[in-house]
């Protein structure tokens, strides 16, 4: 595994592993003893990978783990736009790679990546706080050469699809364009062009859906994120409800727009 000069000339660094417990928290880890970044945590495979919601996540060896390790990446409140921020980042990285595959890619609320419709990758963010800044890691699952065969929700990988890309080579472009991305969003103040350009490869917009929320769910048509990148359901008494968070499914079907699903885990 290596950065990309443009990563390195932007002063990123790189831990590179053969095995880890999980690069997320190997990440905080390192933040709690005074890493502050930004730091990417590679790892050839996971012993105790974890997806969203606290699922396990099984990582073999040649599919691509990887976090990136912020401090203080921008306000409180804009942090849960690192999410948008980093999908869109593998979207161009898979992208530079695989061009063959950019008809079939699209975003999945929050922030997972389709191919064809089924679950290539996803991202996980985390925080806390370690000595007096926010620790912040992003983590990056991509199905390289193999892809879980039983999922919540239909899942695949770059090999399957047709695209020979490894894990290092789409990690070196990675870093490029999470780099690249960082600075589109400027702390947040760029999210305007992050949102509007996550809208342009999402997936389900326009669609109706029914969204699963902690105390109940709601039916409606996905219109669009707002400025916090919620996702905005249009119900059928014609209200408009923001989703912060939940598991947001097609009215035709029960595979989750929203929910976790392995495809991601650090």
């Amino acid at each position: 595994m290596c950065l990309s000069s443009a990563a390195v000339a932007a002063g990123y660094r790189l831990s590179a592993h053969d095995t880890l417990a999980s690069t997320n928290a190997e990440s905080l880890g390192l933040a709690r003893n005074g890493e502050r970044g930004p730091l990417w945590i590679v790892a050839r495979e996971q012993s105790a990978g974890r997806g969203r919601r606290g699922n396990s996540w099984v990582s073999p060896p040649g599919n691509l783990y990887a976090t990136l390790l912020l401090t203080d990446p921008a306000p409180p409140d804009c942090a849960p736009q690192l999410s948008f921020v980093a999908v869109l980042a593998l979207h161009d990285a898979i992208a530079e790679r695989a061009r063959a595959l950019l008809a079939t890619l699209a975003l999945k609320w929050p922030n997972d990546l389709l191919c064809g419709g089924a679950k290539l990758a996803g991202i996980l963010i985390e925080g806390e706080r370690a000595a007096d800044a926010l620790a912040v890691a992003i983590g990056v699952g991509v199905n390289c050469e193999s892809h879980p065969p039983h999922t919540l929700y239909p899942a695949t990988d770059l090999k399957v699809a047709g695209a020979e890309v490894t894990a290092e080579e789409l990690f070196e472009s990675l870093t490029t364009a999470m780099a690249r991305r960082l600075t589109q969003w400027r702390r947040g103040a760029g999210f305007p062009e992050i949102r509007t350009d996550w809208i342009a490869r999402a997936a389900g917009i326009g669609g109706e859906m029914r969204a699963r929320l902690p105390d109940r769910e709601i039916v409606g048509r996905a219109e669009a994120l707002d400025e916090h990148g919620r996702l905005l359901l249009r119900l059928v008494d014609g209200s408009l409800q923001a989703i912060a968070a939940g598991e947001v499914f097609p009215l035709w079907g029960t595979s989750p727009l929203g929910a976790s699903a392995p495809g991601q885990g650090h």
